[in-house]
């Protein structure tokens, strides 16, 4: 019934209503830490600023995302959902043809990476990233540090 309104209700949408009606509700549980909707709706804002003001990233965008399972991945999901960003989400543990493949598909013009991957021109095989698009895209990766959430913790240009 929600989808069939014009226009649609996104899960962004009942983020936001859910983060307005009950911000102190827990959200996400991971390990020892307690995420709440008002925690993530700052943590992701903190990040879409970020990715706004420091690379310049607009609506209508893909960025390809290429982070495990953390707090990080939901905040940056719902940042590049506040800006209108395409995510492209690459599995973190596929590594060669498959990731070169899923890479080229995506045409991101952004690769957000964990910190494990910084500086790996290539990332498990896929081989030099700066043949995969035609202007090689910038990175960043999610600082994942609960006392430091939302920030970049890292980028580097194209």
């Amino acid at each position: 019934r929600l989808l069939s309104r014009r226009p649609a209700v996104t899960l962004l949408d009942v983020f936001r209503q859910h983060a307005r009606s009950r911000p102190r509700q827990t959200l996400l549980r991971f390990q020892e830490e307690i995420y709440t909707f008002e925690d993530m709706d700052r943590a992701s804002n903190r990040a879409a600023w970020a990715l706004w003001r420091r690379l310049g990233l607009r609506s209508g965008g893909t960025v390809a995302v290429f982070l495990p399972n953390q707090p990080a991945y939901v905040w940056t999901w719902l940042a590049l959902a506040k800006l209108g960003c395409a995510m492209a989400c690459l599995n973190c543990n596929v590594r060669g043809r498959a990731l070169r493949h899923a890479l080229e598909a995506a045409r991101a013009t952004l690769l957000l990476a964990s910190p494990g991957e910084r500086g790996q021109r290539d990332i498990g095989g896929v081989g030099d990233m700066e043949g995969l698009w035609s202007a090689r895209p910038s990175w960043c990766w999610p600082a994942p540090v609960r006392g430091d959430r939302g920030t970049l913790g890292g980028c580097g240009g194209t």
